[in-house]
């Protein structure tokens, strides 16, 4: 199996590759030094020419706060770029997997959300997602998968922020009532190539198992490896940012079970997985 994956240099993108190294599939990850995908004639091209039987979307422009700035370049990435890459997989008859995020729902409740549950962006990086996710769901052969919380080897992330903040501090605050799943992009990438194989397509829900806030992830980050950090935990009121955020982002992994495909382990177990390989 011939699988492109976008956004190869960053956490998720990364571990996808490997991850389909490691199961003998012939893998291209890509770049935007290598694919500009926010150009059609280039996307076309490079495309027609590659006859890849996957594609693998992990390319987003992720700055939620900037995003709210930087709305023109926001939008062509992750709108008009997934649209560019979703013709010519519709084309060419692609399987097409397309990473979305817990931030096209509005964040209220208590509960999980389904993946059939009403979708309502409260910032404009979870709007472009949305957007993206719709223009997926043209394709017969899609997967729209939303994830949250990632941490991975290759990039910036939460678990490495607080590593270096424990460097010069014995005291932090950190938010407390937004309550989520991390997600170890090394699992997620086993089960995304798990996915591919298979024809069970549809709109899914994967993350580590388990909820847990901020604070409490940061508590655990400083066990974990040791630190004698304090955590405070502070309502989102006290942390204002650009861009508003969900305070429930709990997702349902229901969908998966159904399809019979891999749990991803408890957050805790990945986290110890990660830091023993940080």
């Amino acid at each position: 199996m011939k699988i492109l994956v976008t956004g190869s240099t960053g956490q998720l993108g990364y571990d996808v590759v490997n991850e389909g190294i490691g199961n003998g599939f012939e893998m291209y990850g890509v770049g935007s030094k290598d694919l500009d995908i926010t150009k059609e004639n280039e996307v076309n091209n490079y495309i027609e020419k590659l006859e890849p039987d996957a594609i693998i979307h992990c390319a987003a422009y992720t700055a939620v706060d900037n995003a709210e700035d930087n709305k023109e370049a926001c939008w062509q990435i992750n709108v008009e770029g997934t649209k560019n890459l979703a013709e010519v997989a519709k084309k060419l008859n692609i399987r097409f997997l397309y990473i979305s995020t817990d931030y096209v729902f509005n964040g209220e409740g208590n509960t999980p959300f389904n993946e059939t549950d009403e979708t309502a962006p409260i910032n404009y990086y979870g709007l472009t997602k949305y957007e993206g996710e719709k223009i997926v769901q043209e394709i017969t052969k899609s997967f729209i998968v939303r994830i949250s919380w990632v941490f991975g080897i290759n990039g910036s992330n939460f678990v490495r922020t607080m590593l270096r903040l424990a460097e010069s501090k014995t005291e932090l605050n950190v938010v407390g009532d937004q309550i989520g799943s991390p997600t170890y992009t090394h699992d997620l990438a086993k089960l995304l190539i798990e996915m591919i194989q298979s024809e069970k397509y549809g709109i899914y829900h994967a993350t580590n198992d388990g909820f847990c806030s901020w604070a409490e992830f940061a508590k655990e980050i400083f066990n974990q490896s040791d630190k004698e950090v304090r955590v405070n935990s502070i309502p989102t009121e006290d942390f204002p940012t650009k861009a508003e955020r969900p305070k429930n982002s709990r997702l349902s992994k229901s969908k998966l079970s159904q399809n019979g495909f891999t749990l991803l382990p408890r957050w805790q177990d990945s986290l110890r997985h990660y830091l023993n390989k940080l």
